[in-house]
């Protein structure tokens, strides 16, 4: 019999999920709810064995969201009463300084989850209601927290800590937690076999691009940094995000444009980055675009790989050397263009790219770097469901780290 995990990501209106074979490593089934709470028809989608079912319907919630999913399993398979499921795993962004490992869903980490809202707005709150609903809706199997923070948790304190005054910074909790931890830890963990090296000593920096991006440094398979922050919102120039920018620069906007805190929140996080430059957050249009002899999408992309550039240089300084460069997340596995122009511009340290293994769209790792390239350069698809699964997992069998285990 299989044994599967049901992976879960609530956002504030939309959920996605995977059905996870923890044997094939395969997704069984996967799906997407949106426009949960608003006032227009939700729409939903669920994919089994190549078939594609959708639906159109006013979606209240996210309890009215996921009681439909469960229903789609019924009628179009595959059925989770005999899929066997021993787990539900929930991506959660912000684990804070509380959760350095997965966690359980108890009374007492479900209300962790919820206060770390303040550190995560937008993702922990929805993420904690559909776990909770989950627990409702299937009270006999155990629901885990997993953590995009989590990997960084243990950052260097050099890395971790910003020069703001101590007493504020401990009072609310303020310092770089890092996202996308899932993936760069799963990511990373494969590297060394493919490219014949140990894992010992490996310093590498992955490169997790895709609508949101983020840069991380691993000496031994630790992280050493990490370009997100306090929010997803620091470091590399993302499809909606500024990512790095002068915080000033809304002291400026609140004095002179008299913006508000949730419009400045929007302006940053949703209408700036490529999107804001360009009018598009899809590096597909942007190619067009330049095509087409767009000076704004030019520079864009220049500013785009400029960003990306300069944190390889930062974290290769930091490390002492670098061994990999791995790109992962949906442009960095699909995009040749911006691979090129960022290895492009390390040829003068020696890394060189090999251009008719760099031509494709990979759903396989490879590397992608001429033999007597000074640095490996790879491409590995990330799997960010697969690694909630695995931690899922465990969490179910053994409990968590935090003395918790489940009983149904």
């Amino acid at each position: 019999m299989a044994k599967t995990v049901l992976v879960i990501n609530s956002g504030s209106s939309s959920i996605k999920y995977q059905l996870v074979d923890l044997e094939t490593s395969q997704a069984l089934a996967s799906g997407l709810v949106e426009k949960i709470g608003e006032p227009v028809d939700g729409h939903y989608k669920h994919e089994y064995q190549g078939q594609k079912h959708e639906l159109e319907e006013p979606i209240h919630n996210h309890e009215t969201g996921l009681k439909r999913v469960l229903d789609f399993f019924k009628e179009y398979g595959p059925n989770l009463d005999e899929a066997g499921i021993i787990a539900v795993g929930h991506r959660v962004v912000q684990g804070g300084s509380l959760f350095p490992k997965p966690a359980l869903l108890t009374e007492k980490t479900l209300n962790q989850v919820k206060d770390l809202a303040v550190l995560a707005p937008l993702h922990n709150g929805p993420e904690a209601e559909g776990a909770e609903v989950m627990s409702k809706l299937m009270p006999d199997t155990p629901q885990v927290f997993v953590f995009d923070s989590s990997f960084f948790f243990d950052l260097p304190k050099q890395a971790s800590t910003y020069a703001l005054n101590k007493e504020i910074a401990e009072q609310y909790q303020i310092r770089r937690y890092g996202a996308h931890g899932t993936s760069h830890q799963y990511v990373g963990q494969l590297v060394p076999d493919l490219i014949g090296k140990p894992a010992e000593g490996l310093r590498q920096i992955v490169l997790h691009i895709g609508n949101g991006a983020s840069a991380s440094a691993q000496v031994s398979g630790k992280p050493i940094e990490t370009s997100m922050g306090l929010t997803p919102l620091e470091g590399l120039v993302m499809g909606g995000r500024t990512g790095d920018i002068d915080p000033a620069v809304v002291f400026h906007l609140i004095r002179n444009a008299h913006m508000s805190v949730d419009e400045l929140d929007t302006l940053f996080n949703k209408r700036s980055g490529m999107t804001g430059m360009t009018g598009f957050g899809d590096m597909r249009e942007i190619h067009r675009l330049i095509a087409e002899g767009d000076k704004d999408a030019k520079l864009a992309l220049d500013i785009y790989v400029h960003r990306i550039v300069g944190y390889i240089g930062n974290y290769t300084a930091q490390m002492g050397g670098l061994d990999a460069i791995t790109f992962t997340a949906g442009v960095g596995e699909n995009d040749e263009i911006v691979r090129r122009r960022v290895i492009q511009q390390l040829a003068p340290f020696g890394i060189k790219l090999d251009e008719a293994k760099n031509d494709v769209r990979s759903k396989e790792r490879r590397i992608i770097s001429t033999p007597d390239s000074s640095v490996k350069v790879c491409i590995v698809p990330t799997n960010e469901e697969l690694s909630i699964a695995r931690q899922a997992e465990v969490v179910a069998n053994e409990g968590d780290s935090y003395g918790n285990k489940f009983e149904a």
